[in-house]
């Protein structure tokens, strides 16, 4: 897909989170993460474990924690819309299937119940029809092992 060079300069908050989620995803970032933790815990004794020292690490991680949720739903919201868009596109190239479950995700939860009601009595279907195949065979087999 191409895009203006407007785009490219230009940064929203859908490409910081991406690039964050992407940073802040690899080990690298943990390791970081673990290291400044570390360097809290050892600089205790030296503020004598005070209240002002506690506070640091709980506003840091506070604060670290609460930005880290958007960044998490945002990266989730994309993931979902990209995963349903491919889904989509299985379901219209595909004959047999039904169209109708496209835009599911847009259906209410009591449309969503009775399509996943319609799918589990297929699959119960398709069991019986198992059963049924494999009695048929095996009836089969002593037929003939009786003659």
């Amino acid at each position: 897909m191409r895009r203006d060079d407007k785009d490219e300069t230009k940064w929203t908050f859908s490409k910081l989170a991406h690039a964050a989620s992407a940073t802040l995803g690899k080990s690298t970032a943990f390791a970081a993460a673990c290291a400044i933790i570390i360097f809290w815990a050892l600089t205790g004794p030296v503020f004598g474990y005070s209240d002002t020292w506690q506070l640091i690490v709980n506003t840091g991680t506070t604060i670290i924690t609460f930005l880290m949720v958007f960044l998490v739903q945002n990266t989730q919201n994309r993931d979902a819309r990209a995963l349903h868009l491919k889904l989509d596109e299985l379901l219209r190239s595909v004959k047999q299937a039904r169209n109708n479950l496209i835009d599911l995700e847009n259906c209410t939860d009591e449309e969503i119940d009775r399509i996943e009601r319609q799918f589990h009595a297929l699959k119960n279907r398709e069991e019986r029809k198992k059963v049924n195949n494999t009695r048929g065979s095996q009836s089969g087999r002593n037929d003939k092992a009786k003659a």
